[in-house]
């Protein structure tokens, strides 16, 4: 069946009722929805060029020269797949992660549910009842009460992103990137050329870890960074120091949104905290680091500066850190919350709506 006739074919459907017509493809035909008379899904068998569409007894393409019993497969086919597709594999005895269309194909030879079926009619049986066993989502169970600590916690963090500050006050995202490796390859890496992309050794020497501290003020965008070498309330306290000494005078209330990690509640920090009283904390629910906006920040540092890791030792990466955070001040932009924003916050949260209003 060629492409031309396919769309005839596609064409020639339209008056057929709704939910009755057969499913056409460019070059083999599937009828992977009820047909009067039809019984269950058929197989990959291209029709052999007919024009017309089944004979009167069948509606239906017109397949020559094909045993009756390989043309389709009853609905009891189609249960089982969809069964196997809802249950692990390690339950029925396979060693798999995850279910693909060959494999169920496999296993449905093997539990003699059929004696042979294409991993391209399983795929079709899936789409009609939108399974896609192959694909995964992570997600994190939920071990913080949705109560109202947790609810004024988000509405705190919102309201720091979306209200109108007073000249007097700023509000900085603060996090670390840790453990950032040299990485220096054994043989240079080399730019692009016409027909070759940039190319980068595999093999690399292992010349210790960094660990980068920064500050994302969510109005300007203006990024502060401190590196360091290791990751403890002291090196914490040495970039609050920092902060404290390039924020101005004028600033008199600097509010800080950071996670609950212990190095930045610990007694050394608290201590540090009562001395200076312009700093303020404020900490999102457990497992809700997302809504930092560092984050993003640190996702574009990723993306731009951090994709190949290929420097000659660690002070090399923490000149090119610094030099990266330097030439996004040049350019900075703040991530602007709305309040559409807020409310996808809230329904990611799983507020209940009493709580939200």
């Amino acid at each position: 069946m060629n492409w031309k006739r396919g769309c005839v074919a596609r064409r020639s459907l339209r008056g057929w009722p709704s939910g009755l017509a057969p499913f056409c493809c460019s070059r083999k035909v599937s009828t992977c929805q009820k047909l009067p008379g039809w019984s269950g899904y058929n197989d990959d068998i291209s029709t052999n060029g007919s024009s017309g569409f089944g004979n009167r007894e069948s509606p239906g393409f017109t397949i020559d020269n094909v045993p009756a019993d390989r043309r389709s497969f009853p609905p009891e086919v189609a249960l089982q797949v969809v069964k196997l597709a809802c249950e692990r594999p390690d339950d029925v005895g396979r060693s798999l992660s995850h279910w693909d269309c060959t494999e169920l194909a496999r296993q449905l030879i093997a539990d003699k549910a059929v004696d042979s079926i294409s991993p391209q009619t399983v795929q079709r049986i899936l789409a009609n009842h939108h399974l896609k066993p192959w694909r995964k989502h992570l997600w994190l169970s939920s071990k913080v009460p949705r109560d109202a600590e947790f609810c004024a916690r988000v509405k705190n963090i919102c309201s720091l992103y979306t209200r109108k500050l007073g000249s007097h006050e700023m509000v900085l995202c603060v996090d670390e990137k840790t453990s950032l490796q040299p990485r220096t390859r054994l043989s240079p890496t080399l730019a692009a050329k016409p027909g070759l992309p940039v190319r980068v050794e595999h093999e690399y020497e292992r010349k210790g870890a960094l660990n980068l501290f920064a500050a994302f003020d969510t109005r300007t965008g203006y990024v502060y960074a401190h590196t360091a070498d290791q990751k403890r309330q002291k090196e914490f306290i040495e970039f609050l120091e920092k902060l404290d000494l390039e924020i101005p005078a004028t600033i008199t209330k600097i509010h800080l949104v950071m996670d609950n990690l212990k190095m930045h509640t610990g007694k050394q920090v608290h201590a540090w905290l009562e001395k200076h009283p312009r700093f303020k904390f404020h900490h999102p629910p457990v497992h809700c680091s997302w809504m930092n906006q560092v984050e993003q920040w640190f996702s574009i540092l990723q993306r731009k500066r951090l994709v190949i890791a290929d420097f000659a030792d660690k002070a090399a990466l923490a000149e090119r850190l610094h030099a990266f955070v330097r030439e996004w001040n040049e350019h900075a932009h703040p991530f602007n919350w709305t309040k559409k924003s807020v409310a996808k916050v809230m329904a990611k949260c799983e507020l209940p709506a009493a709580m939200v209003a």
